[in-house]
């Protein structure tokens, strides 16, 4: 296999469990700490905004390359197996069905918030240190 091809299989696996994930919240025998890690991956991996803008160099794309891959292995380990297996059925017929994966509006506004945080925290801390 090549490169391309294995990191194109890898890509889609992501894809698929994040999708998986956006079932994971919703089903009732997820524990807590796998739902809650799961809603803050999905509401990042499906928000059309990205915590660190892609035009900044090398950081613009840690997040997709790495910090959300890592994000989503983690929040898959922790949902049981069964559970796991019937939201991936379903997150593949969800895939089949729609051809996309969905857009979060939420996720969205998870980012907007945690930018509007920083900056205040930024702000805060120059003011205070300014001589």
């Amino acid at each position: 296999m090549k490169l391309t091809e294995t990191i194109s299989a890898w890509a889609r696996r992501i894809k698929r469990d994040g999708v998986t994930l956006w079932f994971a919240c919703r089903h009732p025998r997820t524990p807590w700490a796998a739902k809650a890690l799961s809603i803050f991956v999905v509401a990042y991996a499906l928000s059309p905004i990205d915590l660190i803008p892609d035009f900044i160099p090398v950081l613009g794309y840690v997040d997709d390359a790495i910090l959300l891959p890592m994000l989503i292995w983690l929040a898959v380990r922790l949902v049981p197996d069964d559970v796991l297996q019937e939201c991936r059925a379903e997150g593949d017929a969800w895939m089949q069905r729609e051809g996309k994966k969905p857009r979060s509006r939420w996720g969205a506004l998870l980012i907007i918030v945690i930018w509007i945080l920083l900056a205040w925290v930024l702000c805060s801390w120059y003011a205070e240190h300014r001589v």
